[in-house]
């Protein structure tokens, strides 16, 4: 039996399922964190982005800062965060960890996509007599939409992919599949956990892309 037989019949056992360390839980677990994280990453840096790109002020810097810090490997933040007194609070170490990987693609993209507004359009509602709250909100958020979006998508396939980590400080998720595979030395157990993973980046990629396209039209306008 090869491994990638090997692997589909670990996949396909039902006894692999159930259970706290089965399947459907440890899924239900991954898409938490991812969820969690993605939501508090957009917190922090869609406010920054739109009031920056609104100013259009200040953001450069705050791009190049935030990528600054996407050259630091997620897993070496999250080691770091262990040695502090916030590894000792459960999750809060992965949590931070990946908030941080996820902050650069949703600011750099939300601060391009303002800036990309044409200045014509703020104009105009400017001089129609709208306040720069009005304009913020009912013109500039609407057309740097799609970009906001692609960024949003962006950051939960690297939120999906990564969130394994949690698993090597005792976390949850379908990174303890694969974690648990090699403790068993079980090349099949750690093939079928890296196949759960790849294939849930896969469907959070088509469901955002589905979104886009079959959203209204001046939210797939300038998405593709």
């Amino acid at each position: 039996m090869n491994t990638v037989t090997a692997a589909w019949s670990w996949l396909t056992s039902p006894a692999h399922w159930p259970g706290t360390d089965g399947i459907a839980n440890r899924l239900t677990e991954h898409l938490y964190l991812t969820v969690v994280c993605l939501a508090l990453s957009c917190a922090l840096a869609l406010p920054v982005a739109l009031v920056l790109g609104h100013l259009g002020r200040g953001g450069a810097l705050a791009v190049n800062i935030s990528n600054a810090g996407r050259a630091v490997p997620t897993f070496a933040v999250l080691v770091l965060l262990l040695l502090t007194p916030i590894g000792a609070y459960g999750q809060w170490p992965t949590i931070i960890a990946l908030v941080l990987f996820a902050i650069p693609p949703l600011l750099t993209n939300a601060y391009v996509g303002m800036r990309g507004v044409d200045r014509d359009v703020v104009r105009a509602a400017r001089g129609m007599g709208m306040t720069a709250r009005q304009c913020l909100c009912r013109v500039e958020v609407p057309l740097a939409l799609p970009l906001i979006l692609t960024g949003v998508r962006i950051a939960a396939v690297q939120l999906v992919a990564t969130a394994t980590l949690a698993a090597l400080i005792g976390g949850g998720g379908l990174g303890r599949i694969i974690t648990a595979g090699f403790n068993l030395a079980d090349t099949a157990q750690v093939v079928a956990g890296a196949v759960l993973v790849a294939v849930l980046a896969l469907l959070v990629e088509g469901a955002f892309e589905a979104a886009l396209r079959l959203g209204p039209r001046w939210v797939r306008g300038g998405a593709g």
